[in-house]
């Protein structure tokens, strides 16, 4: 298996000092654009009264974002390798900054929409090299472990951390500074990422400019992105989602062969010859599908259930993001080094299992301290496993591929996110309509469609356990 240490190409990377503000930068960048997509679902009621909105073209102020975010990640990955990682990373901060301003400045629908869409280009660019940066930069074992960790804590913290501030500046202020805020931090950002970020120039197109391959990837992505979020409104079976699924899968399928043609492909098929880079994508996917119960789902049953307003369901979930960040950057770095990422992964997937069969079983009439906080405090099993899990998914990549493991790994995370938004929250809907046509009171019937998106997200947890035990190998020492 091809490791970073024994990449062809090297680099010269810089001093410890200079590295810790690079990690710094990468961390502002990630934490801007996970604020930004936590942040807008508290606003969405005050947008939708402010802007005129439709109940179905509301759903575009989260589904544009999306689609343009999973779709270009694995493309903007590459082109960090071939173009340079850094200079993709300026330009995709600066476009998301500018895109932000343009949303917060927003005055009807359509620019809003247009907007967000800008902001899922510029995320993708900056987030798909994230990673492929922070690898590079961090080659000693220990060190990575640590680095990784202080992304993974960055990750989880933005998006509690924007749920409460969503809910704070559209009380205090209105729904526009929830865009306007990534302003400072943008350009903070930039100012940062140019002395701190290593240069480097990239590969060069000739090493990979494969332009049918980039066509077939982005268009089968963006079509199986689009298919998915619109599940709830057309259903499975019906042919809208069966037709776009099938066109999705066909796109696909012809990148691959394309790539196993191609003189200079976009994406090299020997990244997924890695066991650990196509195992650890793959056990992400089934975690991110069953997490999206827990980081959504929760927050619903809290505010619709339990009557929790915008900011206490924030507060509410915090605990798990304290705990959450304690661990990954006090604990996990240090267990990763002494029993191995696997091990360090297995443990976190068992707890996180343990929280979904906690919230299988949560009461209509729940009480905080004694039924909730000790989920939120099981969350720890999730800063154990993503930083495990980051670091498998990048360890079997050579250094001239790092961009685009690092865009893989990002394209599976918003992938499982959008299957977990399709199929739980769709559970969750059917059976608390069901039960509603039977005469269930409101409350208990959403608790139990709430129950049934939390079995199945434990579900998919335990393949994601059985998948990471047999396919993950231990870590090799170093």
């Amino acid at each position: 298996m091809s490791t970073l240490e024994s990449a062809p190409r090297t680099r010269t990377h810089p001093r410890p000092p200079r590295r810790r503000l690079a990690l710094g930068v990468i961390a502002t960048g990630l934490l801007m654009n996970v604020l930004d997509g936590s942040i807008v679902t508290v606003a969405m009621p005050a947008i939708q009264s402010d802007l005129d909105f439709t109940p179905g073209g509301l759903s575009w102020v989260v589904n544009a974002y999306l689609i343009a975010f999973g779709s270009l990640l694995l493309l903007a990955g590459r082109l960090g390798d071939l173009l340079g990682r850094k200079q993709l990373f300026l330009v995709g901060t600066g476009v998301f900054t500018g895109a932000s301003l343009l949303a917060g400045a927003a005055a009807s629908p359509g620019v809003l929409i247009a907007a967000r869409f800008l902001q899922g280009v510029g995320s993708a660019l900056a987030s798909a090299v994230s990673l492929g940066i922070l690898v590079t930069l961090f080659t000693e074992p220990r060190e990575r472990a640590r680095a990784i960790a202080v992304f993974s804590f960055t990750g989880a913290a933005g998006a509690s951390i924007g749920q409460v501030l969503g809910g704070v500046l559209t009380d205090l202020l209105n729904w526009h500074w929830i865009f306007l805020i990534n302003l400072p931090i943008g350009l903070a950002t930039l100012a940062l990422a140019l002395p701190a970020l290593p240069a480097d120039r990239g590969l060069g197109l000739r090493a990979g400019a494969d332009v049918s391959g980039a066509l077939l990837v982005t268009a089968g992505l963006m079509t199986g992105i689009y298919s998915v979020v619109k599940v709830e409104e057309y259903g499975w079976s019906s042919g809208h989602t069966l037709g776009l699924g099938a066109l999705a899968l066909a796109l696909l399928g012809g990148f691959v062969a394309r790539q196993a043609t191609a003189r200079t492909p976009l994406m090299p098929l020997r990244v997924l010859r890695s066991r650990s880079v196509a195992g650890a994508n793959l056990v992400q996917l089934l975690m991110v599908a069953a997490l999206f119960s827990f980081q959504v789902l929760v927050a619903l049953y809290l505010q619709n259930v339990l009557a929790y307003d915008a900011t206490a369901t924030g507060l509410a979930m915090l605990p798990a993001a304290l705990v959450i960040g304690a661990v990954s950057l006090g604990v996990s770095a240090r267990l990763i080094g002494r029993f191995g990422e696997r091990a360090v992964l297995l443990t976190g997937l068992a707890l996180l299992v343990g929280v979904l069969g906690l919230l299988a079983r949560v009461p209509v009439h729940a009480s905080y301290a004694t039924d909730l906080l000790p989920v939120m405090l099981l969350a720890a099993g999730f800063g154990l496993a993503l930083p495990a899990l980051t670091g498998l998914g990048m360890s079997g990549a050579r250094e001239d591929d790092a961009g685009l493991a690092s865009g893989l790994f990002n394209t599976t995370q918003q992938i499982g996110m959008a299957l977990g938004v399709a199929v739980l929250s769709t559970l969750a809907a059917a059976r608390t309509d069901h039960l509603r046509t039977t005469g269930t009171p409101r409350p208990e019937a959403l608790t139990e469609g709430y129950h049934l998106a939390f079995t199945v997200g434990a579900a998919l947890l335990l393949a994601a356990l059985a998948l990471a035990a047999t396919v993950l190998r231990p870590a090799r020492s170093h």
